[in-house]
C-alpha cells in the first residue's frame, strides 16, 4: 500500500515547468511543420503541467494553450474556406500573422514569469 508522505516541489522547479508550454509555442512557430507537431505535442505537456502541485504553474499552462489553441483554431476555418490558390499565395502571410500574435503573447507571459514571486509549496504524494 502507498503511503503518502509530504513533499517539497522547489521554487525554480516551478518557474521552469511554467515557462515549458510557451517556450514550446516560440518553438513552434519557427517552422511552420512544427506548429503541425505542436498541436499533438502540446496536448501531452498541457496534461502534464496543468496538474502541477503548484497551482501557478498550471495558470500558466493555461494561458499559453489558449493562445496556442486559438491561433490553431482560426487556422482552419481561414484555410478551410479560402478561395483558391489563396494558400498558395498567402501562406507566409498567414503564419507570419500567426507567428506575431504567439510571439508577443509569449513575451508577454515570459515576463509575467519572471516576475512573479514563486516561492517553494508542500504537497502530499506517493512515496
Amino acid at each position: 500500500m502507498d503511503q503518502l508522505v509530504t513533499k517539497v516541489q522547489a521554487a525554480e522547479d516551478s518557474k521552469k515547468t511554467a515557462r515549458f508550454f510557451t517556450y514550446g509555442n516560440l518553438l513552434a512557430i519557427t517552422f511552420p511543420a512544427l506548429f503541425v507537431l505542436w498541436f499533438g505535442a502540446s496536448i501531452l505537456v498541457y496534461a502534464i503541467c496543468r496538474h502541477h502541485p503548484n497551482p501557478r504553474v498550471g495558470f500558466y499552462t493555461q494561458r499559453a494553450a489558449y493562445c496556442y489553441y486559438a491561433v490553431a483554431g482560426l487556422l482552419v476555418p481561414c484555410l478551410a474556406f479560402s478561395p483558391e490558390g489563396f494558400i498558395k499565395s498567402y501562406w507566409l502571410l498567414l503564419w507570419a500573422v500567426c507567428a506575431l500574435i504567439i510571439l508577443t503573447f509569449s513575451i508577454v507571459t515570459l515576463r509575467q514569469i519572471s516576475r512573479e514571486p514563486w516561492q517553494d509549496i508542500e504537497y502530499k504524494g506517493k512515496a
